[in-house]
């Protein structure tokens, strides 16, 4: 009989491996079909191709290694800031919950095994006097787990915070958010890397912290516990298998940590299309763009589809041998191992009668099974880990590069390296801070990427010389303001000039920042920093919105009374000022803003291109009167009046400045 049963058994086996053999095929073939369905139909074409910033993407490679270590340990010192920190006590409070909690499993073990005893035995007394002893201790536990479960979450959020508000820190430094943008071209979507990838590093690591903290802490308790009570044979036996185990699922998992890198580029690459079509619908809109558009981001969705279906198949195939090794393997080896001593004759379990043997299979099994559970969730920590390491990965990538950009270092792709020319690098250039001067000595004229504008410019502008610059398009002008503002870095030469807050910049398009009326005219500054400089009061401000002839705005922008009776006027209305004003309103918003701030040199980028004539000439009267010296980038013949000298650049690397003479004919373009 046993042998026509093995028979069978090894029948059904290999019909079985068939059949999923076959299905696998199917699944495959109808898979093909799909993609190729899709590229026909939905998909764009293969020539449909996109570039975020940078041509070739380089990803950090995501290994558990000692690099990965290292790096984990540099980011859980910024969110564990000491041992006296409020966050390295909730990492004692879940050591702690998770100490209470395998104890409360131990306790159970024992409880259980006593009701359950009782129920065999018969006896009802003993039966309801150990039922309500563990009724009675059930609110307890409950507790326990409850109190594991907020410090994990509560311990999550605090890393969030602490790793958030270091990198928020470095990348509002000066301009190293500007800097990252335009400069460098390592990351490509900075948004991605300071919300979602920050998020999923911290919940990786507290998940992590608890998934590899209780197993431990199991294996410890319940292999003390069977080797005092059994032999240590039994538990050595399992841990054996825990480095056999482990080992092997480690190295297959490797190929995760680079997977999750790369899904987190690419859902960044999918959002930052996105948000692209966003910022510019208006241009998309009147060029009817959207099936180019829709072809891009499908483009874009298409990658990130492909490589998540390529993570979940591998996923999948991983999940296999993890619940085979971790979890079914782990538990036959338990049962193997609680046998040991139960088939040896002369061993003390097995003293006694058959009701003190079953007691004791009965509580040491279950504590071996627990054990066996223990170890397969060690291993299973692994595949987190292959995970963490990934995250850790991305989010180091941003930490490094915020570092490199406030030390003055950046990496571009460069026209030209420059080792036949004497330019000089970037950063090698000085810049000195003096009150009312603006001077260029010997300073070229560079974009990031290398290409050079003008090779040598030296002009010194002091206060009260008003100056037009004028020129075709590309031929310097941002540029020389980007080197002025200290956006861009000065290769060579010396630049002179005054502090930061005493330059201010006004462009064609000027930003209105969240907030209320009077934020968009004391912008920088707050409420609050108005009020400490007691210079300014709101009777002011309506002034300067009187000389800008927007008087008019705070008629217009009220607010209702609670009762919702009657509205009145209010600099604290909030409202969405880039879609509620218009361009020539902006553009007024703009200089009522330099009017508050007051400083010695004002550049002018086509600040007024959207204001009439009169209102224009107005403005421009205040600013000298008010003793405000300007940089103006204009082509309008009004603005003439308003300047006393002129820097023209002709686009092909030459300039000249000069004093604007009464019979000057036109130039600029």
């Amino acid at each position: 009989m046993a042998p026509t049963l093995s028979k069978f058994a090894t029948r059904r086996t290999l019909v079985g491996a068939c059949a999923l053999t076959a299905l696998l095929w199917m699944l495959k073939r109808r898979k093909r079909k799909q993609v190729t369905k899709y590229s026909k139909n939905a998909w764009p074409a293969n020539d449909i191709q996109y570039v975020i910033k940078e041509e070739k993407p380089k990803t950090p490679k995501a290994y558990v290694n000692a690099r990965f270590f290292k790096q984990l340990w540099q980011l859980l010192k910024v969110g564990i800031p000491s041992m006296t920190s409020a966050e390295f006590g909730f990492v004692l409070l879940i050591a702690t919950s998770l100490v209470a909690r395998s104890l409360c499993d131990i306790w159970m073990i024992n409880i259980s095994t006593l009701v359950e005893q009782s129920i065999v035995s018969m006896d009802t007394v003993l039966f309801k006097s150990r039922l309500l002893k563990f009724l009675a201790v059930l609110p307890v536990i409950s507790v326990v787990n409850n109190v594991l479960k907020y410090a994990i979450y509560e311990m999550k959020l605090r890393l969030r915070t602490n790793i958030t508000r270091d990198l928020m820190d470095q990348y509002l430094k000066g301009f190293t958010y500007y800097k990252m943008s335009n400069l460098d071209s390592r990351i490509a979507n900075p948004d991605q890397l300071l919300t979602t990838d920050v998020d999923k590093f911290c919940e990786s690591c507290t998940e992590l912290y608890s998934n590899l903290t209780k197993p431990m802490l199991d294996i410890v308790i319940y292999v003390y516990r069977l080797t005092t009570n059994l032999s240590g044979k039994t538990p050595l036996f399992m841990l054996s298998y825990l480095v056999l185990a482990g080992a092997i699922i480690t190295h297959l998992r490797k190929p995760i940590g680079a997977m999750t890198v790369k899904e987190q580029r690419l859902e960044g690459e999918f959002r930052h299309i996105n948000s692209r079509l966003i910022t510019n619908s208006e241009e998309i809109a009147f060029y009817q763009g959207n099936n180019r558009e829709k072809l891009t981001l499908l483009a874009s969705f298409h990658k990130l589809v492909t490589h998540l279906r390529k993570c979940l198949e591998f996923r999948t195939f991983i999940g296999i041998i993890d619940n085979y090794i971790g979890k079914y393997v782990a538990t036959i080896i338990g049962f193997y191992a609680v046998s040991i001593p139960f088939f040896q004759k002369d061993h003390p379990v097995l003293s006694g009668n058959a009701n003190h043997r079953y007691k004791n299979y009965y509580t040491y099994g279950r504590m071996l099974v627990k054990l066996a559970e223990a170890i397969g969730r060690l291993i299973l920590a692994g595949r987190e880990m292959t995970r963490l390491a990934g995250f850790t990965a991305r989010v180091m990538e941003i930490k490094v590069v915020l570092d490199d950009l406030n030390a003055g270092r950046y990496q571009r792709t460069m026209i030209s390296d420059f080792k036949d020319e004497p330019i000089g690098s970037p950063g090698g250039g000085k810049i000195v801070n003096k009150d009312n001067i603006i001077k260029f000595d010997r300073v070229p004229l560079i974009t990031p990427n290398g290409d050079i504008l003008i090779r040598e410019l030296s002009f010194e502008v002091k206060s009260g010389m008003n100056v037009l610059v004028c020129g075709p398009n590309g031929c310097g002008k941002s540029s020389l303001f980007r080197i002025l503002g200290e956006l861009w870095p000065v290769w060579s030469g010396t630049v002179t000039k005054p502090p930061r807050g005493k330059l201010f910049y006004i462009p064609q398009r000027p930003y209105m920042t969240l907030g209320t009326l009077r934020d968009q005219i004391i912008y920088p500054h707050t409420k609050a920093e108005m009020m400490r400089r007691g210079q300014m009061t709101d009777e002011d401000l309506e002034r300067l919105l009187d000389l800008v002839q927007l008087g008019h705005l705070l008629e217009r922008e009220k607010i209702s009374n609670s009762d919702g009776s009657s509205k009145v006027q209010n600099w604290d209305v909030v409202n969405d000022w880039m879609d509620v004003l218009s361009g020539g309103e902006k553009q007024r918003i703009a200089m009522a803003r330099l009017f508050y701030h007051k400083p010695q040199f004002a550049i002018l980028d086509e600040c007024t291109s959207a204001v009439s004539v009169d209102v224009e000439d107005s403005m421009y009267s205040y600013c000298r009167k008010a003793n405000i010296t300007l940089f103006t980038v204009s082509h309008r013949r009004s603005l003439w009046k308003h300047h006393e000298y002129y820097l023209q650049m002709d686009g092909r690397g030459n300039y000249e400045f000069k004093v604007i003479e009464p019979d000057t004919e036109e130039f600029g373009s």
